[in-house]
């Protein structure tokens, strides 16, 4: 019994050590995601509290590069390719980093978003954009560092970063007008080859219309006479039609393109299509 008791009591002192005590973080995270135009745009960021302490020209140095937050560095992605100070930047994800001053801060697009505050060593060929922004004083302190998006229009928007009694805003434009219009072309222009290939494949596949297979599969492979695996999906639709002599034509096609592409698996697949429909 005695050793009973003292194996419980060691259980309870192990149990003990090993809990941990959770406790708010001092800066706590923030994910912000916001649709421009047609592009999805997201902010990943620590937001540090002023706690009655100065802030810029203080607490944050005026001249000098920061992480424009708190803990690891903010990271900003984009959905599609946007313009940001005079300059393209891609589709992808981004750290930002701002240089604080009196009257202006500069802002910076950096390539490299995996770094725990700034970097180590700066890489001015990491800069894919810079803006300067001016500073505008707000009513009112803003205790908790923020980010925002404002101002959201069809073509735009601006990054909001506001603490302490500073606001900057950072215009981020996007490329809506450019995929608008590529879209209202191809839609104008009618559907291409790809499109009348899938809707054919997706009929056949899932047991729809077959006529309509046949007619958008025709339409592919007028398109796209050197495609073999169009003219074979074409032979699969005709066989599947009930018209064989369709089926072997396009089979026929299909294996004369696939052997001068060099193209094993459909050289194999059609042949052993043409022995099932008895091809001569």
């Amino acid at each position: 019994m005695k050793k009973l008791i003292l194996f419980i009591a060691a259980l309870a002192m192990t149990a003990g050590a090993s809990a941990q005590i959770k406790t708010p973080a001092p800066s706590t995270s923030q994910t912000l995601t916001q649709t421009v135009g047609l592009t999805d745009i997201t902010v990943e960021y620590s937001r540090p509290s002023k706690k009655g302490r100065a802030i810029f020209g203080d607490l944050v140095p005026y001249g000098k590069m920061w992480r424009a937050g708190a803990n690891k560095n903010t990271i900003i992605t984009f959905g599609d390719d946007v313009m940001i100070g005079g300059k393209e930047v891609k589709a992808g994800a981004y750290a930002i980093y701002a240089k604080p001053n009196a009257s202006n801060w500069d802002l910076f697009i950096y390539s490299d978003s995996d770094n725990w505050g700034t970097p180590e060593k700066w890489d001015d060929s990491k800069v894919v954009a810079k803006a300067t922004v001016n500073v505008n004083a707000t009513p009112m302190a803003v205790e908790t560092f923020t980010m925002s998006f404002d101002d959201v229009k069809g073509d735009g928007a601006n990054l909001g970063i506001s603490w302490d009694n500073v606001h900057v805003a950072l215009p981020i434009k996007t490329m809506t007008d450019k995929m608008v219009s590529a879209s209202i072309d191809s839609i104008m222009n009618g559907p291409g080859a790809n499109d009348y290939y899938g809707a054919a494949v997706y009929y056949l596949e899932n047991g729809k219309d077959i006529n309509k297979a046949k007619m958008w599969i025709d339409k592919a492979v007028a398109m796209r006479g050197d495609a073999f695996w169009y003219q074979r999906q074409q032979s699969l639709i005709y066989a599947k039609s009930g018209d064989k002599k369709g089926a072997i034509r396009a089979a026929k096609s299909s294996l004369a393109l696939a052997e001068k592409a060099g193209n094993a698996d459909y050289v194999a697949l059609n042949k052993k299509s043409l022995m099932e429909w008895g091809a001569k």
